[in-house]
């Protein structure tokens, strides 16, 4: 069962997902709904998201958006696109230094979904590297793969302690 706090971060993270442009599911609502209400979390809201049906997928974006005014995960959601895409990024990163999410697996997430998407920043080049050398990582390489894994966490610690600067500089100019 997930906590409260990874219930809400679940929330959170759709949110930041929806506001990048990324097509979110109605069901994927629903379903973050359900399990923040069997994690003990509630709001007026949250229930109705959580109890609707397949017929009722179309009420699921208008009561997600109720949710998260209710537990005040609006204010600080990004704004725009690419704050999103941005903010999708630290978020993976952050995964990535925690252990939470392989190396491989956040530093493609990264690339596929926010480097492409932002015309390959600078700020975001040695986590997209790691990626394509993950890709076409064999075994006659003179590296191990363990180690593209290293330097993959290593490029997302850095990305994640250059925190909010990133968005500055980068959708400046």
């Amino acid at each position: 069962m997930t906590d409260p706090g990874d219930a809400l971060s679940s929330l959170r993270w759709l949110a930041i997902e929806r506001a990048s442009g990324h097509h979110t599911g109605s069901d994927r609502l629903i379903a973050a709904g359900l399990d923040a209400l069997l994690s003990g979390v509630d709001s007026p809201s949250l229930p109705l998201l959580a109890g609707l049906g397949r017929a009722e997928e179309p009420d699921a974006p208008d009561l997600f958006a109720k949710v998260l005014e209710e537990f005040d995960l609006v204010p600080d959601l990004p704004t725009d696109r690419d704050q999103a895409l941005w903010a999708m990024a630290r978020w993976w990163a952050r995964l990535i230094v925690a252990g939470n999410l392989d190396p491989l697996t956040g530093a493609d997430l990264i690339w596929w979904r926010v480097a492409m998407e932002l015309g390959y920043p600078e700020e975001l080049q040695e986590l997209v590297k790691g990626a394509i050398n993950g890709d076409d990582w064999n075994q006659n390489w003179d590296i191990p793969l363990e180690q593209i894994k290293r330097e993959i966490v290593e490029a997302a610690h850095a990305f994640v302690a250059q925190g909010s600067n990133v968005v500055a500089h980068s959708t400046s100019g």
